[in-house]
């Protein structure tokens, strides 16, 4: 006779799901057939039903709703994004940054930008930044044990995921927060300036009781099309420091890009929206003004 019990899926390699249960062990499960049918993919993150035959491989029956679901990283009832970038080595890609935000903001994650590597360089221009925005910055060094705890303070009963490009040190920087954990780390490749990609499929650790985190793979490029920002309409949503001059704009129909009488572009000039900022905005807007409604494919 199977057991039937509720569980949140921690792991995903090679068609195979790892699901922690409610009675707090941990069951290789395939999904049902009928997900393939209707394209829907488990994601680490879901809440599911599964069925467990003893010694078996489990069947998860039900991918309960979920409140929200990112594609890159491929994980769903994300509660905090932690967008790692570093003062050096790699350089911080600000356009990355900006997008990985966006990405949160339009799917209600709170996003937390952590600045590690502090001790290669200073943080002052990417956390003037961010700060201006009114999103929390968190600058650290796991060597030096500089902002670790308040990172660890983030995480408390929360399902967070860690992204950013490869070798900015998410992987360190979840070691130094519990060492048990062990994750496999690389340093940065000197002729490509970017880092190895050490984590190979992503996988909810738990840091501490009740609460868990995504240490996902690392990237060195990003496609604005796998994030769903594909809707120029929505897009300045994804900027919460618009929505103060949202609907002051002359025409109706502006795309806060370079139009006369746009007030964004106004407060830009006057030094209340950074520059930075804007301009990733403009790039993002520009990648997606072409795609027609009906090309808009929602991913599940």
């Amino acid at each position: 006779m199977s057991n039937v019990l509720e569980g949140i899926i921690v792991r995903s390699l090679g068609g195979f799901y790892n699901v922690r249960a409610e009675d707090n062990n941990v069951y290789a499960c395939k999904p049902r057939g009928v997900f393939r049918k209707k394209r829907i993919t488990p994601l680490v993150g879901d809440k599911v039903t599964i069925s467990h035959i003893e010694d078996e491989v489990g069947s998860i029956d039900e991918i309960h709703e979920r409140r929200n679901s990112l594609v890159r990283p491929p994980v769903a009832n994300i509660d905090k994004l932690f967008i790692v970038t570093s003062v050096s080595d790699p350089s911080p890609n600000l356009l990355v940054v900006d997008k990985t935000i966006s990405a949160a903001e339009l799917n209600n994650i709170e996003p937390i930008v952590v600045i590690t590597k502090s001790d290669l360089g200073s943080d002052d221009e990417i956390r003037e930044i961010y700060d201006s925005v009114g999103i929390k910055v968190i600058t650290c060094s796991a060597d030096l044990h500089i902002g670790i705890d308040e990172v660890r303070a983030e995480l408390k009963d929360c399902v967070s995921a860690f992204t950013g490009n490869s070798g900015v040190g998410k992987s360190t920087l979840l070691n130094a927060i519990n060492k048990e954990l062990g994750l496999e780390t690389g340093e940065t490749s000197k002729k490509l300036g970017r880092g190895k990609h050490t984590t190979r499929h992503v996988e909810l650790f738990e840091v501490m009781e009740n609460s868990y985190v995504a240490d996902t793979p690392g990237f060195s490029t990003f496609d604005i099309e796998r994030y769903d920002m594909t809707d120029k309409t929505l897009l300045y949503q994804g900027f919460r420091e618009f929505s103060d001059y949202i609907g002051e704009c002359k025409f109706s129909s502006c795309s806060h890009t370079c139009e006369k009488g746009c007030a964004i572009l106004q407060a830009v000039e006057d030094g209340k929206i950074h520059r930075s900022r804007f301009d990733n905005y403009c790039t993002m807007y520009n990648e997606v003004k072409d795609i027609k409604q009906w090309q808009i494919q929602k991913n599940v």
